[in-house]
């Protein structure tokens, strides 16, 4: 019996969750919807070899071994090497921020103001019942004035800081992280060294080969996602699947200038050969030379 073809279909935009730009005195209703496709990690379940059975993870106590009810279950913090303050769920929601889902907007800035290492997530902001004109003059009056939007949104129990810019044809709501969560690039051991002249000639010449005129996505896959999509539908027809050797990945040291060279010479020869303008123009002047005859 064949089995029918595993469906890798990508689900439509679905909203999740309204909200509501506060602009000044001006207010304007929106629809948060993914930046990107959570669902299309592949994820797996834990499986019992022997039976085929899905397996549970059960709650024990780590003292007794006994299980625990989840209604038993409150949450802890350890402030010392096993010692808990517990808190209730009552007092934990007491301290939450109140889910307003108002994207309050604090300030204005220049679109290159904001490093890129607070980014965290990306949303799309659509139109919601009764906000499309407000919506297009936020969008319009940001991209004349070349500004993003900073603020803040409650939702979920949390106060979130984000940036409203302008993307394509619409809005996107970009979730940042806060200051106190960004580590400083001083903790990071890096060690001195120096970069010789010649080495420093060649490592350019690479990277403008390699320059290209703009970014597009599209011409990138995630090899090892398709490569594992591709086993698993084997594997649903019942297919032998063949396993190759992978390459370790060793890691050597080779002479910096050797590499270089090399990467340069493999970079050439990559490039396509350029022979085709020239048989144009061979080709227009016998063109020219049979119109003299």
């Amino acid at each position: 019996m064949m089995l029918p073809r595993y469906s890798w279909r990508i689900m439509a935009a679905r909203a999740l969750a309204s909200a509501t730009i506060s602009f000044g005195l001006v207010s304007i209703p929106v629809k948060l919807f993914t930046a990107y496709e959570s669902g299309r990690a592949i994820r797996f379940n834990q499986i019992n070899k022997a039976d085929g059975a899905r397996v549970k993870q059960q709650l024990v106590s780590s003292v007794s071994g006994d299980p625990v009810a989840r209604e038993d279950i409150v949450k802890g913090y350890e402030f010392a090497k096993g010692q808990y303050v517990l808190f209730e769920p009552e007092e934990l929601k007491a301290i939450e921020a109140q889910a307003t889902h108002m994207i309050d907007i604090k300030e204005f800035l220049e679109t290159d103001q904001v490093p890129r290492i607070y980014l965290d997530r990306v949303y799309y902001l659509g139109t919601d019942k009764g906000g499309a004109r407000a919506y297009h003059l936020l969008l319009e009056a940001m991209k004349d004035t070349n500004r993003v939007a900073l603020g803040t949104y409650a939702a979920r129990g949390k106060q979130y800081l984000v940036l409203v810019r302008p993307f394509e044809d619409g809005l996107a709501m970009e979730q940042l992280r806060y200051a106190d969560e960004i580590r400083d690039i001083d903790q990071v051991p890096i060690d001195e060294a120096e970069v010789k002249p010649d080495e420093l000639s060649l490592a350019r010449q690479l990277i403008s080969q390699a320059a290209s005129e703009g970014f597009n996505p599209a011409d990138y896959r995630d090899e090892v996602y398709d490569r594992l999509k591709n086993m698993i539908e084997q594997k649903v027809q019942g297919e032998e699947i063949t396993l190759t050797p992978t390459d370790s990945g060793e890691t050597k040291v080779v002479d910096l200038m050797a590499a270089l060279k090399a990467s340069i010479d493999e970079d050439e020869e990559r490039k396509p050969a350029k022979a085709a303008p020239k048989k144009k123009k061979k080709a227009a002047s016998k063109k020219k030379a049979a119109a003299k005859k």
